[in-house]
């Protein structure tokens, strides 16, 4: 028997030249992914798609305390990487994957000189 296979799903959209990500916002946005739980939480919640999770959910799959993951989510909400909305009595947290796009289009523009060649960044 086969194991099936996950279907991929593409939430990020290349919107061209991205002018309006100035580099202070750029650097921001990376310092708040360059600690591991923070990083953690926001791949949790790209792979959970734009229905997103519950923080509860979060904190059990990450085993991460409310209060250190309200900290966490904090972080990532200030650098407009994740957003919540309330369903009832939960907050429902979500990748924002357009502004995770504008941050990877800032750096396809700035890093790899314009060319758009993405491969640039990864040597």
């Amino acid at each position: 028997m086969r194991p099936e296979r996950l279907a991929v799903r593409h939430y990020f959209y290349y919107f061209g030249n991205m002018e309006t990500l100035s580099a202070e916002h750029a650097v921001n946005t990376l310092a708040a992914l360059a600690q591991p739980s923070r990083l953690a939480v926001f791949r949790l919640l790209v792979r959970a798609g734009p229905a997103g999770l519950a923080a509860g959910e979060i904190a059990e799959r990450l085993d991460i305390p409310s209060a250190t993951l309200s900290f966490h989510l904090a972080q990532l909400s200030q650098a407009g990487l994740v957003a919540g909305r309330r369903a009832g009595r939960s907050i429902i947290y979500a990748a924002d994957y357009r502004a995770m796009d504008g941050l990877i289009g800032y750096l396809t523009e700035k890093c790899c000189a314009g060319t758009g060649d993405r491969r640039a960044l990864t040597g």
